[in-house]
């Protein structure tokens, strides 16, 4: 057998697929069901951390442990509402990825960005080569070298080696160190555990992916609490908006000067319309700071900022940001580019 031959069976790649129906919380309707002595025990802490690593030790097993602190009250945890991962759930009438559309390289040991025969360069050279040059999404470090692209990571069937193709980021899980931390007026947020550098990969958006008119009947749902969190998937090469992500109940981390930026990023997934977002470091982010993101839907140093990139939805909120540049407001979640760490219930999501 070789690999040409094994790559032409396609019943080789049968790729995990995850529906939001199926999505087990016995353990949080099981913690949720006990008394308050039970549930505010500092032990329930060590176990919140056990399944944040239950739940994504199949994709990032190398990822540093993530603690959870409170130096601010007595709560123990943050709400047994959330689910930690990393994974996408597809919500009802949403397909699967077509991997009889997914296109591979043909390259031996790692890929060389400056290839005129490597599929993946091929397929990432449209995005970058005018404003970056010609080559990968990735530096030679496996930092993100071209901010306002689409990222195009080799996938399954290519034939380039696992480990040490550089083109190989996102897949491999989060490398930086981050804590969950209750603070004084937000809620829970995500710290960096240690510096992070500008371009480092961070984590991955996650939630339920939903058809826009679903999102749509939800979200005069939501406008009715004040609370809206609904994320259109708009890019400036994608046609029209079809799909968005739901992260209902949900606690973010806004900031009207963020350190944290969200590009579309595709492995497995060969529809444009439907990338998996990613998170990554602005600029260099200290030891203690607060991992945070614009809720307008752009980034503030965006010289094309337009009406189509602010948020859809007008519900106002209070910004506790503290930035210098802070707008005094904050605008629930429906934009074309943000994204955030999120809580859910009976579904919750968080990146990893």
């Amino acid at each position: 057998m070789t690999w040409d031959s094994y790559r032409r069976d396609l019943s080789n790649f049968q790729l995990p697929v995850y529906y939001a129906k199926d999505l087990v919380s016995l353990l949080h309707d099981y913690i949720n069901a006990s008394d308050e002595y039970f549930r505010g025990s500092l032990n329930m802490r060590r176990v919140f951390e056990s399944a944040i690593r239950e739940n994504t030790g199949e994709d990032e097993p190398d990822a540093p442990w993530i603690d959870v602190i409170n130096d601010v009250d007595d709560e123990a945890t943050p709400p047994w509402e959330f689910y930690y991962t990393n994974k996408i759930w597809l919500g009802e009438g949403i397909s699967p990825p077509d991997v009889t559309k997914l296109v591979g390289c043909d390259c031996r040991g790692k890929c060389d960005p400056k290839s005129t025969t490597c599929a993946c360069v091929l397929r990432q050279n449209p995005y970058v080569e005018k404003v970056f040059g010609p080559g990968f999404a990735y530096d030679s470090k496996g930092r993100l070298r071209t901010p306002k692209a689409p990222i195009f990571e080799c996938n399954a069937m290519c034939s380039c080696d696992d480990d040490e193709c550089k083109n190989r980021v996102v897949q491999h899980g989060r490398k930086c160190s981050v804590s969950i931390k209750k603070t004084p007026d937000k809620g829970w947020g995500v710290f960096a555990s240690k510096k992070i550098l500008k371009g480092t990969f961070i984590g991955v958006y996650s939630g339920e992916f939903l058809k826009d008119d679903v999102s749509e009947r939800r979200g005069l749902v939501y406008d009715k609490s004040g609370r809206t969190y609904l994320l259109d998937i708009t890019y400036y090469y994608l046609a029209e908006t079809q799909y968005v992500v739901d992260a209902y109940h949900v606690g973010n981390n806004n900031s009207c000067d963020p350190n944290c930026r969200v590009n579309p990023c595709y492995i497995n997934e060969p529809d444009l319309e439907k990338p998996l977002l990613t998170l990554w470091a602005r600029r260099d982010i200290a030891i203690g700071e607060e991992l945070c993101f614009s809720y307008q839907g752009h980034d503030p140093d965006d010289a094309d900022q337009n009406e189509d990139n602010e948020a859809a939805h007008t519900i106002v909120n209070i910004c506790r940001c503290g930035a210098a540049t802070c707008t005094g407001t904050r605008i629930p979640l429906r934009s074309s580019s943000g994204a955030g760490w999120l809580m859910l219930r009976p579904i919750g999501f968080m990146f990893s």
